[in-house]
């Protein structure tokens, strides 16, 4: 799969590096000579552009019925609970576990939206970058491609005041926030990407945005910037009764959002405000799964795509882990708002999986600012051996495999997974799967046992 096209007898060439140093459609025999000869087609690695690692260890906890008017509130007291006992070697463990998991289902780089600072009384560790270097060492280990986002913390809600018991694990001043960035910044790995993430407009005010690209002047320009935003409609009025303005369209008119900006959810949003966020280039970081977990609305993909918007796909909370199910859920549930099929603005006859597949891909690679998301020289070697020994997928053309692996009742389209030239999964299981999931088991045997 191609940027331009599915092709036949392509000959792709890795460095050292582990970059993508050529690519030739139609390669002879000869030109073939000793290469590693794939026979399942190959599709690019997608990017996730939004994860909370820790919250994969929740999934299928906070399924019990709450009061009336049970929503994405109440389900933020129960994470506040859950991550008031999790130490650094839980995230880390847990962190492994799901990057491995993100591995074999697709997914080969990973924007982490990291603000779990502290520890539970809210006292700085000794290294106050000690959880950021968990992120950094799941990473490592599973081999994920990692954009480290350390999140800016510093309100509860719009009125200001400090943070609630449970958010006391999240909150910097700003000269302790740039601190952590540049204690990041100086350790981080070669091939990762560091970025800027003010939590969203009720945690971080005007004010300390402006403080913010003071400390965005120390990175690359380049730097990729993700915040929450416009995900519930208590947010969107508290915001108005604050600022005057919606989440998005304040973000519009005082953040000078780019290229290089991420807005996660972005779900309750205006026409204008989609067309001026399409306008931007900033990518709408959607999380299907996790939005519809939630109870948080669903994004108007219609106004958007129309505007010739970036989207990418986020893991979120991980009550999933699989960008063909993200992207099944995304266009049913804009089948379901405007009662028709194939809502993905495509040409007649074109296939719907391929499009929306192309379309998070571009956008991913936007948002984790990493060179993935295409099969192409300069690129990072990420790419999917799709497993045409499925039953959804075996007998199909090649165009509409994707229609297949995202459409149909699969049970795993992936059979071997490269990421940055290293092949790390085989016949759909990762490497370090056995150890991983052995260390995880203990953990939530001891965070989930006695409940």
């Amino acid at each position: 799969m191609l940027p331009d096209g599915w092709a036949k007898d392509v000959l792709i060439e890795v460095d050292a590096a582990g970059m993508i140093s050529a690519v030739k459609g139609g390669a002879t025999t000869a030109e073939r000579a000793g290469a590693i000869a794939i026979e399942n087609p190959v599709i690019p690695g997608m990017p996730n552009v939004h994860s909370h690692a820790f919250q994969r260890a929740m999934a299928g906890t906070t399924e019990r019925a709450g009061p009336a008017g049970d929503n994405f509130w109440s389900w933020r007291e129960q994470m506040y609970r859950f991550l008031d006992v999790l130490t650094p070697e839980d995230v880390e463990t847990i962190a492994t576990y799901l990057y491995v998991e993100m591995l074999e289902a697709g997914y080969t780089s990973v924007a982490e939206f990291h603000y779990l600072h502290h520890a539970p009384d809210g006292q700085r560790y000794a290294d106050p970058a000690e959880m950021a270097r968990r992120i950094v060492s799941a990473a490592e280990a599973a081999g994920i491609g990692l954009t480290l986002l350390p999140v800016l913390y510093q309100h509860s809600g719009f009125d200001r005041n400090g943070p609630v018991r449970g958010q006391r694990r999240f909150v910097h001043r700003i000269d302790d926030y740039a601190a952590l960035i540049a204690s990041c910044r100086k350790d981080l790995p070669e091939g990762m990407r560091l970025g800027i993430a003010p939590h969203s407009l009720r945690a971080v005010g005007p004010a300390e945005f402006a403080d913010l690209l003071a400390i965005a002047r120390t990175l690359p320009d380049d730097a990729p910037w993700h915040v929450h935003a416009a995900e519930q409609e208590q947010e969107v009025a508290d915001c108005v009764a604050a600022t005057g303005e919606r989440p998005v369209q304040w973000l519009l008119n005082h953040a000078n959002l780019n290229r290089h900006w991420c807005v996660v959810h972005a779900t309750h949003m205006t026409s204008l405000e989609s067309a001026g966020l399409a306008a931007s280039g900033a990518v709408a970081g959607l999380c299907p799964s996790t939005e519809a977990d939630l109870g948080d609305g669903l994004f108007d993909a219609e106004g958007f795509l129309k505007h010739d918007g970036f989207i990418g796909l986020g893991g979120d909370s991980h009550v999933a882990v699989d960008p063909f199910f993200e992207l099944r859920l995304f266009e049913y549930g804009q089948r379901l708002t405007k009662l028709r099929r194939n809502l993905s603005e495509v040409k007649t006859g074109a296939s719907v999986g391929d499009e929306l597949y192309r379309r998070a891909l571009v956008g991913g690679a936007r948002a984790v600012a990493q060179p993935t998301g295409g099969l192409t020289a300069g690129a990072r070697a990420d790419w999917l051996v799709l497993d045409r020994d499925d039953p959804s997928l075996c007998g199909r053309p090649v165009d509409t495999l994707l229609d297949a692996a995202i459409f149909a009742p699969r049970s795993r389209p992936i059979k071997d997974v490269m990421a940055a030239g290293r092949l790390l999964v085989c016949d759909g299981v990762h490497h370090a799967r056995e150890a991983a999931e052995s260390r995880y088991r203990v953990v939530i045997q001891r965070l989930l046992g006695s409940r």
